[in-house]
């Protein structure tokens, strides 16, 4: 029986993304940057947004968390 061998890219690895060393869910790389995966229901709003850097959904994971005034 032969199997077929499958080779993942480089730098396919998801990113973790922790707030307050809280994990919250992942970042996988996308054709625009990154896509984020919620692990954490608070943290749902945002996920299946893309975003540019690990950075910037950091930033739009601390907006959607912060409370509504």
């Amino acid at each position: 029986m032969q199997h077929a061998a499958f080779e993942k890219p480089h730098g396919a690895r998801p990113i973790a993304v922790d707030i307050d060393g809280e994990p919250k869910g992942v970042l996988i790389a996308h054709d625009a940057g990154y896509r984020f995966l919620a692990v954490k229901l608070d943290a749902f709003g945002v996920a299946g947004r893309v975003v540019a850097s690990i950075e910037a959904a950091a930033a739009a994971l601390r907006d959607a968390l912060r409370p509504s005034a």
